[in-house]
């Protein structure tokens, strides 16, 4: 009895992005080729569905044979089995460690254990993005996270260096190995309006001036991954400015910085009302980052005690902006900062990243 064979020939793997898109995407090959048919493919090139159904599977089982270079992307360019250009070899790296930012928001801020992975059932119902997919994503996050936690140097550099990945999207996993490594809790049902794009802001600030590399560490280590522990404990110092003087002191040169005219009413109206309690907070939020439960409680601590207040009275996101520059750019001249150089360049580092990301996370 004769048997059919599809046999394929080639040299160069030539690897359609269309169905390298729905592999990733977490579709099986009759599905993939279902959703081909349904654009029209069948007809341009004159196909049957089993013709189409035989290359997807073709596609597939090159690909799944791939996956095990693209989790080590440093040995798909020296391996035998399937030749492929360097710029095919590029695109499908970078493809296939992008992620779909509800997907990382569902997972960021939590361990990146087992029992996170078996529950991403819950986060495939939520996002409506296949349960495969899913897994893909969770699972090279995971392993970013484990090649570059505990090396020396920057983040970004590491990713790119080991990953090969784009900056752009190096920049992103930095932000997500900074977050889970720091453990912010971004659990909180208040916290669900922000976005990834929002923390990956703000964890670029943190890493900026916050950690270990940053250019105001003075034991400076190159290392992105930790929040620079002296930084923290200098912030406790600040408790200084709760003092009277100095914020009536604080008050005055808002003031004179022609703030009013800067700000809508009814944001000026609260800045002129409650000026002592609102720069409290913010010196108390400080003094309390080198606890850990109050670094992990960062985000939604500026959630409740600045940007929700402001919203109540009435803030335009300018008004936001207008006031943390002034407030930052006044407070250099305290005269309790003026003569401790090193207190004042410990608030003006602070405040450079807490107000950023204010900002960032002033909207609805």
């Amino acid at each position: 009895m004769m048997a059919n064979v599809d046999v394929f020939v080639g040299n160069d793997t030539l690897i359609d992005p269309d169905i390298y898109q729905l592999w990733l995407n977490g579709n099986t090959a009759h599905e993939a080729a279902s959703i081909e048919q349904k654009r029209g493919n069948l007809q341009q090139y004159g196909a049957t569905f089993n013709m189409l159904l035989a290359d997807v599977d073709d596609h597939f089982r090159t690909l799944r044979i791939l996956e095990r270079y693209l989790k080590s992307p440093d040995k798909l360019s020296t391996q035998l089995e399937i030749q492929i250009s360097p710029d095919q070899q590029n695109i499908l790296i970078e493809k296939y460690y992008e992620f779909d930012p509800a997907i990382v928001r569902e997972i960021l801020g939590k361990k990146l254990t087992s029992r996170h992975r078996n529950a991403l059932d819950d986060v495939s119902e939520k996002t409506r993005i296949p349960l495969r997919s899913c897994r893909r994503q969770f699972d090279n996050i995971k392993r970013v996270f484990k090649a570059v936690e505990e090396m020396n140097g920057s983040l970004v550099e590491n990713i790119k260096a080991n990953f090969l990945l784009s900056h752009e999207l190096a920049q992103q996993y930095a932000a997500i190995v900074f977050i889970t490594n720091n453990r912010f809790d971004l659990s909180k049902k208040k916290l669900s309006y922000l976005t990834f794009t929002d923390f990956v802001h703000c964890t670029n600030m943190m890493i900026a001036h916050w950690s270990y590399s940053s250019q105001e560490c003075t034991d400076h280590e190159d290392n992105d991954v930790d929040l620079d522990k002296d930084f923290l404990q200098d912030l406790r110092e600040v408790k200084i400015l709760t003092e009277r003087e100095n914020l009536d002191d604080h008050r005055q040169l808002i003031y004179k910085s022609s703030v009013k005219a800067k700000m809508s009413p009814n944001a000026f109206s609260d800045v002129d009302a409650n000026f002592k309690s609102f720069s409290k907070i913010l010196i108390n939020l400080a003094c309390g980052l080198n606890h850990s439960k109050d670094l992990r409680d960062f985000f939604l601590d500026i959630l409740e005690k600045i940007i929700e207040p402001c919203r109540a009275s009435g803030w335009l996101v300018q008004d936001v902006q207008v006031f943390f520059h002034i407030y930052q750019e006044t407070s250099q001249h305290i005269t309790a900062l003026r003569s401790n150089q090193n207190l004042a360049n410990v608030w003006d580092r602070y405040l450079r990243v807490t107000g950023s990301c204010i900002v960032q996370m002033y909207h609805l």
